[in-house]
């Protein structure tokens, strides 16, 4: 006997208006199936069998997904995107979304008012109390009246989390708790720049998931008189159309680490005025990876610190991050003492070895280009510590001056909270290279350096590896074409004891899931608390981090690298800033001259308890893209290679491998 007809999806347009072309969807008593051939469409991320809805007579429908990409259900004011296996229940007037931001299909009871608008739309309807509190009486028979079975498989799963989370009195978060679109609430003002760092903007997201990032055209800008850019690779005719101020500029150092063929190319679409400077790799299969830009004002320096390559895809497609800082230029004939930024600044531009050069700033003179030039600016309110690689085998006093060994050190002077005693660690990069469990355990000596507030280690935590899925890249903003940025061989991830280390890349508070990563970030977590970030061009590699040898006595490292890390103490800063008018507060001390206040460094998705900050505490939040605590990989995962062939079509319907275009003069 057919089942009698239950309510029925109407589609809508992206403006949530119905959309008559398209054939509205019987929903019938009992299992649904929607997908592909539902709505007679070729759209290969949508299946077959995308998700099934078991409609209940009352008019309420209890969904699971069955296909690979999520589906989002607005209710609301309320957006809950649900993952591949996950369940929820659907009301009269919620809305679907069978890929996130595609395809509108709104539910509406065959009892229900089907000229009704969105939930959130103001369409003419007022919205009163009433009205709020039958939706929320609606919304409870909806749950009251799930199947037994989709009931115990959310009762297991909130079982399982509370039994498995970092216990941290006010701010534990369960994955089902966390906000899903926490960066909509990411507001970062003026003056607190300097306090965080932001993600980059990417192409193809939601609107609310660009909320506070930037694009290459929010940090160059202004009445820049000189620039140095450190990059790897470098495309100049994308890089001059993406930012034509930067044409104007009288004089640009690009420090790079480009090889012949593209090194030819930027020397003839190159400004006339422009010096291009290949650092020196003094031992073999080493890179100058480093990014930066250094662009002086009449008013100081703006010192960016990012992860992106200056090419299209990096900073459009990619999960990228930046951090940046201006500082004044010191007042003439006042002494002015260094202080640790300033100083590991200069140590590394020193080790660029570019040749001297002289430029004219209008209004200020002549100077000769160097790294002592950059001793003019006043870095006392700086907000971070460096942590530089510079290619070579240190000893001595130098052992503790680059790669993992300066973090090590950096963190050594810290007092931290006692509850990241013995807690984890994770390292999220973009290549990996040649690892032994050896080098692993130097590594994670460094990254767990730290005291606790009673003055004993914090002792060693215990790292996972946040590292894209085959099915991440297949399925991401540019299908297969972004494991060309993820370039790990398959003997190098392939090593049985890197399994335990294995963790997904879940990006769903910040809207980034598809959104492949580029940017490289280490950081030492509790639930989402973060004793420290660092946001850096290292790879984890030892060619980037270096390996120690004699006996400790010696650091080899390969490659030229650069990083912020962000530590839990506010310094104070004046909020100066090289491209709007402010007045400068004179009277900030450095925190290395007085004495600290303590901060808490969080995530997104971190909220507040009255039992965890006392109110002279700040909070930061920190933009970290993928979710904490990492989930590590089901036997269904398989780590991202890029050397493997891949014959499962991904969403543009291609194989792997193929040519991916990075430069705007290379042919497609």
């Amino acid at each position: 006997m057919a089942q009698p007809q239950i309510s029925y999806l109407v589609p809508l347009n992206e403006k949530y208006e119905e959309d008559t072309e398209v054939p509205q969807i019987p929903i019938f008593r009992g299992l649904n199936f929607i997908g592909r051939n539902s709505i007679s469409v070729s759209e290969k991320r949508l299946s077959r069998k995308h998700l099934t809805l078991t409609a209940s007579p009352n008019g309420s429908a209890s969904l699971v997904v069955e296909g690979n990409n999520p589906v989002v259900v607005n209710s609301g004011s309320n957006r809950k995107k649900l993952y591949s296996r996950e369940n929820g229940t659907i009301c009269d007037g919620d809305v679907i979304e069978l890929i996130p931001g595609h395809y509108f299909f709104k539910y509406v009871t065959l009892g229900g008012d089907k000229n009704m608008p969105v939930s959130g739309s103001n369409n003419g309807r007022e919205t009163g109390e009433s009205d709020a509190l039958s939706r929320k009486r609606l919304r409870q028979t909806c749950e009251t009246d799930a199947s037994e079975k989709n009931l115990k498989i959310l009762d297991m799963e909130k079982k399982s989390k509370v039994e498995g989370s970092n216990k941290v009195t006010g701010s534990s978060l369960s994955k089902r708790d966390c906000n899903e679109e926490a960066i909509r609430q990411f507001h970062v003002s003026v003056d607190n720049l300097p306090l965080t760092f932001r993600l980059l903007s990417v192409q193809g997201l939601p609107q609310w998931a660009n909320t506070s990032c930037v694009s290459i055209r929010d940090v160059i800008q202004g009445d820049i008189l000189f620039a140095v850019l450190s990059n790897y690779m470098v495309d100049m005719d994308w890089l001059l159309a993406a930012c034509p101020l930067l044409a104007k500029v009288p004089q640009v150092l690009v420090v790079h680490g480009e090889g012949d063929g593209t090194l030819d190319h930027m020397k003839r679409s190159k400004p006339a005025s422009w010096i291009l400077h290949k650092p020196p790799l003094p031992i073999s299969f080493g890179t100058h990876h480093s990014k930066a830009m250094l662009l002086v004002y009449p008013r100081g320096v703006r010192i960016i610190v990012h992860t992106a390559n200056l090419i299209h895809v990096d900073w459009n497609n990619k999960s990228q991050g930046l951090w940046m800082q201006d500082f004044p230029w010191k007042e003439p004939n006042k002494p002015s003492r260094g202080c640790a930024f300033e100083n590991d600044l200069i140590d590394y531009l020193g080790a660029l070895k570019w040749r001297e050069f002289s430029v004219s700033l209008p209004a200020l003179g002549s100077f000769t280009i160097n790294s002592s030039f950059f001793k003019k600016f006043d870095y006392s309110n700086a907000e971070v510590r460096l942590i530089a690689s510079v290619p070579g085998y240190h000893t001595g006093n130098n052992l503790k001056k680059w790669g993992h060994m300066k973090l090590r050190t950096a963190l050594q002077e810290c007092t931290f909270d006692r509850e990241f005693k013995r807690s984890p660690l994770v390292y999220q990069f973009s290549s990996l290279g040649s690892l032994d469990e050896k080098w692993m355990a130097e590594l994670a000596a460094s990254m767990s350096s730290g005291l606790s507030e009673d003055k004993t280690p914090l002792g060693p935590g215990e790292p996972l590896i946040v590292w894209p899925s085959v099915e991440d890249v297949r399925c991401s903003l540019e299908g297969y074409a972004a494991g060309n940025a993820v370039p790990s061989p398959l003997k190098n991830v392939e090593k049985a004891f890197l399994k335990k280390y294995w963790a997904k890349w879940k990006a769903s508070h910040t809207g980034r899931c598809r959104a492949m990563p580029h940017i490289k970030t280490y950081t030492r977590y509790n639930d989402q608390k973060l004793a420290w970030f660092l946001l850096t061009s290292a790879n984890l590699s030892k060619a980037a981090w270096g390996a120690l040898q004699k006996n400790n006595s010696q650091l080899m490292i390969r490659s030229y690298e650069l990083g912020v890390l962000i530590l839990p103490f506010k310094r104070r800063s004046s909020g100066f800033s090289c491209t709007t008018r402010k007045i400068v507060e004179n009277n900030c001390e450095s925190s290395e001259n007085s004495k600290a206040q303590k901060v808490e460094l969080v995530t997104l998705n971190w909220q507040r308890s009255s039992n965890t900050v006392s109110s002279s505490d700040e909070v930061i939040k920190l933009p970290v893209p993928y979710e904490l605590p990492p989930q590590p990989y089901t036997s269904e995962d398989v780590p991202w290679s890029w050397d493997r062939k891949y014959y499962k079509k991904d969403v543009y319907g291609q194989v792997w491998p193929r040519q991916v275009q990075l430069y705007s003069n290379q042919n497609s």
